[in-house]
Formats: structure tokens, sequence, C-alpha cells
């Protein structure tokens, strides 16, 4: 119906103009009406008002983009399946029939977007991980019977602790990032207390476990997983993001042995200002004498950089207990992170530095019962790093962990690129593109979908289910807490229920006519994806 001022309705009488102030007359350019006529006073309204009114805000903008952008989603697909038929010259009786079927796998998709993924949804099983804000267990999902790992964090933690930046820096990383080098991330959703990370299982567990049996690594295995390594870095720094806390437990193995990127609940876009999380009020600029003495090192030669024996070998038994500790571990940390500087990039390739210390030499370079005198060796590294005579590593190895544990200027990859870590001498012959197609260096032993044998054992005493709230009315009442975390659901396309192919046409009679499954390999809706395009995500 239109109104009688060609205004389009009832929509007519919003009128869009500038504020009489030379404003925009709010975001939208409407104006904002009050009692006295004036402009509204916002300082009549109380904080906890205006971070309703900031989260509606967020809520309708988050609701239309992802409208708009599952409209565009569609309409790329029928363009594509109108393209891809008139390619093969079908007839138009058939095209219209898959465009049918195709609009019948929309309707299906559709419907499935509305459900609302919720802990409901999962059976919950064994806890495999525990960290200092949350834990990780395996789950299944009660339609499917696919297993996932949940990765499950208390809301009242991260906002006592000032993670909710990083929380969101993870969910948006994991879900902006499709690179089989990360682990991948099918859903995320909260409840009243809690925030849920439906991810991927890897069974084989995580590197740390891999070097606390094997101790240490022959230079061929170790130039495996540096390069798996390297390229699951890389694929999060061709996204501007920045990993910050790569160690050998943030490193998983698949049931085949390869290595995925996990854990980015430090990581950042490189477009925010750095500055350091950790040890903030202390001072590192001790000297090099005071560490042998704090250490407890009495060795003639009074070489700083070296852990006497019996310490060394208590910091190996050690570890897990460190690595699962509030204050974690210290040992990979880059110098520049732990003293205040800008970072980047470079930050994470000191780290795989460490970690290739560790692999060849049996432990970290740096590494001490006292995470403060890790830090001091870590400001100190140009007196503290050092290679012991056994075991011996070659001098390409010993180049590469030079060039990648020194200043930020002289560091490989942090003016070349990772192009400039590859082309290093000690990779010659890694065939790059085929890392993830070769057989891994070791391959884990795994029994079935649940093994849970190459991870640490946890009592789990309480009940998982005791605790979880059910999703569901909490979603009409928006709390200051849950307005905290507006935006933070997330469903992969691909953990939708299979929706099988649009279907197969053939044309009659004798004719070679190609098929639907040969033009597309097969339309499948259910990932969001035709094949030769890009897969798209869906998102809130």
């Amino acid at each position: 119906m239109e109104s009688g001022d060609g205004g389009g309705g009832k929509l007519g009488t919003l009128k869009m103009k500038e504020d009489r102030n030379g404003g925009g007359g709010g975001e939208y350019g409407v104006d904002s009406p009050s009692m006295n006529g004036g402009d509204l006073d916002v300082s009549v309204s109380s904080p906890f008002t205006r971070q309703k009114a900031a989260a509606a805000k967020q809520i309708i903008e988050n609701h239309y983009k992802n409208y708009l952008q599952g409209l565009h989603d569609r309409l790329e697909r029928r363009r594509t399946l109108q393209r891809k038929a008139a390619e093969a010259q079908i007839s138009n009786e058939e095209e219209q029939e898959m465009l049918r079927n195709l609009e019948r796998k929309e309707t299906e998709l559709m419907r499935l977007q509305r459900h609302k993924v919720g802990i409901d949804d999962f059976e919950l099983l064994t806890l495999i991980g525990k960290g200092a804000f949350g834990e990780v267990r395996l789950c299944r999902a009660k339609t499917t019977g696919q297993v996932f790992a949940m990765k499950k964090l208390k809301k009242s933690e991260m906002l006592s602790r000032g993670q909710v930046e990083h929380v969101r820096s993870e969910r948006n990383l994991l879900a902006e990032v499709d690179s089989r080098c990360i682990v991948k991330l099918f859903y995320s959703f909260q409840d009243s207390e809690f925030l849920y990370l439906i991810m991927e299982y890897l069974p084989g567990g995580d590197f740390m476990t891999l070097l606390m049996r094997e101790d240490i690594l022959c230079e061929n295995v170790a130039q495996f997983y540096m390069g798996e390594s390297i390229l699951a870095i890389s694929s999060i720094h061709q996204h501007n993001y920045v990993h910050r806390d790569i160690k050998p437990d943030n490193l998983l193995l698949d049931k085949n042995g390869h290595v995925k990127l996990s854990d980015f609940g430090l990581c950042k876009p490189l477009d925010y200002n750095y500055s350091t999380i950790l040890l903030e009020n202390e001072d590192f600029s001790i000297q090099d004498t005071n560490m042998a003495e704090a250490e407890g090192n009495s060795r003639p030669d009074g070489e700083p950089w070296s852990m006497p024996k019996d310490q060394l070998l208590k910091w190996k038994r050690n570890r897990r207990v460190l690595a699962y500790s509030t204050v974690g571990t210290l040992d990979y940390m880059a110098p520049e992170v732990l003293l205040k500087k800008g970072y980047g990039m470079e930050c994470d390739w000191w780290s795989l530095g460490a970690i290739m210390y560790e692999m060849l030499i049996g432990y970290p370079p740096f590494c001490s019962e006292d995470p403060r005198i890790t830090c001091r060796k870590i400001i100190n590294w140009r007196t503290c790093l050092k290679f012991p005579e056994e075991p011996k590593i070659s001098p390409k190895a010993r180049d590469l962990i030079c060039h990648l544990l020194c200043d930020v200027e002289t560091r490989l990859g942090t003016r070349g690129g990772v192009e400039e870590i590859k082309a290093h001498p000690w990779f010659e012959g890694c065939q790059w593109d085929k890392l993830y197609e070769m057989e891994a260096a070791y391959q884990p032993v795994v029994d079935g979908e649940l093994d849970t044998q190459n991870f640490e054992k946890f009592d789990d005493v309480e009940d998982p289910t005791a605790e979880l709230p059910r999703v569901g009315p909490w979603r009409k009442m928006l709390t200051s807490k849950d307005a905290n975390f507006i935006g933070y659901t997330y469903k992969k396309s691909d953990g939708l229920k299979a929706l099988g192919s649009s279907g197969t046409i053939r044309s009659k009679g004798a004719s070679k006519t190609p098929s639907l499954s040969s033009l597309f390999g097969q339309v499948d809706l259910k990932e969001g994806v035709i094949p030769g395009g890009e897969q798209k995500h869906l998102s809130s």
C-alpha cells in the first residue's frame, strides 16, 4: 500500500534527516524524540540502561547483517547453478527441476539454521583438559552421534579476570580462519553461566605428550613437525592474527599424527595496540650473576644459563602441573612480550624457535623451576642461550635456532615473512606442499573415536550436567553479564545436518549431457559451498 505522499506506507513517517545541531540524527539518521522537544539527555540514563541499549543495537545489527549475507549467499548459489547448467547445455526443463531442488534444499538449510544450538544438544563425556579459566571434555551430538571436543569457560571468571576481549578474539579467529592446520570450530554458544566452543576432537594428544615420551627427536622428525607448525602459524598470520601463546601443549595431533594449532585465548588481531599481559609489575632488568645465584647454581664454571641436572629432571616431571596452573608456562615467551614493548607476528617465531630447541636438546632453552628466573633468562637471552655438548645438533639446526631466538630486527620472519623461514638451509628438501598428505613422523595409537589415551587423565568427580543451566528463558532476560558476550554465537555450515545433494538430473535418451553431480561434484548446501567458490560461514 502506498501512502498519500508516496513515502512507502507507514515507513514514510520516519524522516531520515540530519540532526538540527549538525549531527546525523544518530547512526541511522532518525531524529530522537524527547519530552521537551529537544535532544535526549543521555546523562539521565543509568549505565546499565545504556549498556542494554548498546546490546540491543548490536543484536539488531547482527541480525540484519546475517540476513543480508544469507540472501547474498543464496543468490550466488543460484547464479552458479545457472551458469554451470548453461555451460553443460542442458534442457530448460532439467534446469528448472534443478532450481526447484535447490530451492527445497535452501528451505531446509534455513530451517536448520534457525535451530538454536545449546548444551542440551550434546551428551557430555570424558574430561580431557583443565585450564585456568575452564575445561575441555569430549562430547557427542545427540542427533547425529558425531564426537566433538567441548571447551567450556565460566563467564564470571572471564569478566573478573578481564578476559572478555581474549574470548572474543578466540571465537572470531576460529570462525574466520578455515585451514586444515588449525583446529576446526563447529559451534559456539552460551547460556547464563558459561561460554562454549564445540570443536573437532583430535585424539592424537598434544605435542607435549610426544616430547615427554620421546625426550629428544632426531632432526628429520623435528623438521617434519617444525614444518607443519610453521604452516599452522602462518595460516593465522595470513589473517592478521598473532597467537602469542605458541607452546607444545597448544600443538595438537590428529588421529594420523599431523599437527593442528589450538588454544587461541591469547591471540590478537594485529590492528590492536599491544601490551603484555604477564607479570606487569616485575622488574626483569636483573643481572646475569643474580640469576645464577637465584638458580642455586654452584658449578665452578659459573655458567648462569645451566640448570643443575637434578633440577632439570624435577622440571621435566612437573611440567604438566605448571602447564595447568594459573600462571602457565613462560618458557616460550618472546622477550619483547615480557618487556612490554610493541610486538607482532615475529613473537610467534621466537616461540617456535624455543620449541625447536626443546625438540633437539630435550628441554626449553630458558627453563627453570621458578617462572621469574625463566623470565630473567629470556630477557638476558644473549648470555643465557647456550647449547650443551650433548646431544649434538647440526650446524644448520643451530643456525636456525639462533636466527629465531634473537632480536626482532634480525629474527627470521620479521621482514621476509614465513617464506624467509622456509628458505633456511635446514629445511632443504622439505616438501612443504605435501606435508599434510605424507605419513606423519609418529603415528599415534587411537582405538576408536572416543579414545582418550593420548591425553592426561583427570578425576571427573562432579556430574558435568549438574551445574549446567538449560538453554531457553535466559535469552529473554539479557543480564549485564550476558551483554558482554553478544555476538558470540556461531554455527559452521558444515556442522549442520547433512542434507544430501540437490539431486542428479539425467538427460533423456542416450545424451551425454552431464548430471548435476558431474557439474558440481555435489551441491552440498550443508557446507554452504559450491565447488570452485569460497566457503560460506554462518555466524550471529
